[in-house]
């Protein structure tokens, strides 16, 4: 079985020592993406949509980076700092997997780096 590192300058760099991505034979397993712009290493904005839509553009690219794409994923677990934020995410959520969507968990957290609103991590398959 192989045990490939992933990272792209489409998203943002590891706040801390993990990768953005391993991938495997099969699957490709990603870290948590934040609402951070790659272009600037600061929160897209302070809004939870606007982060959402930041969280899930960095895992796209993140996904293409290692072979893989939003179709091929099967669980992701979102991460709110306010639960009454989850309408909002889970609407910007559904823009990005509107057909087929995968498995997930949300869990309401204390806090998150760099002061985020939401959190999200991926596992997809490998195309």
């Amino acid at each position: 079985m192989t045990r490939t590192v992933i990272a792209t300058e489409k998203a943002p760099k590891a706040l801390g020592p993990y990768s953005a991505a391993i991938q495997t034979d099969q699957l490709v397993f990603c870290s948590g993406q934040t609402g951070i712009d790659p272009a600037t290493n600061e929160l897209a904005a302070a809004d939870v949509e606007s982060q959402t839509r930041q969280v899930l553009t960095n895992l796209k690219n993140v996904l293409e980076a290692a072979g893989s794409g939003l179709d091929l994923v099967v669980k992701t677990t979102v991460f709110l700092r306010d639960m009454a934020d989850f309408p909002k995410m889970n609407a910007i959520y559904a823009e990005f997997f509107p057909a087929n969507p995968p498995a997930r968990s949300t869990i309401a957290v204390l806090g998150l780096p760099k002061n985020a609103q939401v959190e999200i991590e991926a596992t997809a398959l490998k195309r």
